[in-house]
């Protein structure tokens, strides 16, 4: 791996913002194939109005009442 792949992870969390701010920007969003993570919690409410986080809340508990899929997942 080396220097520039340490350098790399170093900077990760500036890298994410700055992608993911120019993505909302533009009026795109961040996708979560596999489910939201506790470590992305706080970027989603950055990013998520009060409106669309309670609508994922909602699905979730439609589809996964007794929270089987993918547990310790936020949404």
């Amino acid at each position: 791996m080396g220097e520039n792949h340490d350098a790399f992870l170093g900077n990760s969390e500036a890298i994410n913002l700055i992608v993911h701010d120019s993505v909302h920007a533009h009026r795109g969003s961040i996708s979560a194939e596999h489910g939201l993570g506790q470590l992305k919690r706080e970027e989603n409410r950055r990013y998520k109005s009060g409106v669309e986080l309670a609508m994922m809340r909602a699905i979730k508990q439609a589809l996964d009442p007794q929270s089987l899929m993918n547990p310790g997942k936020v949404i």
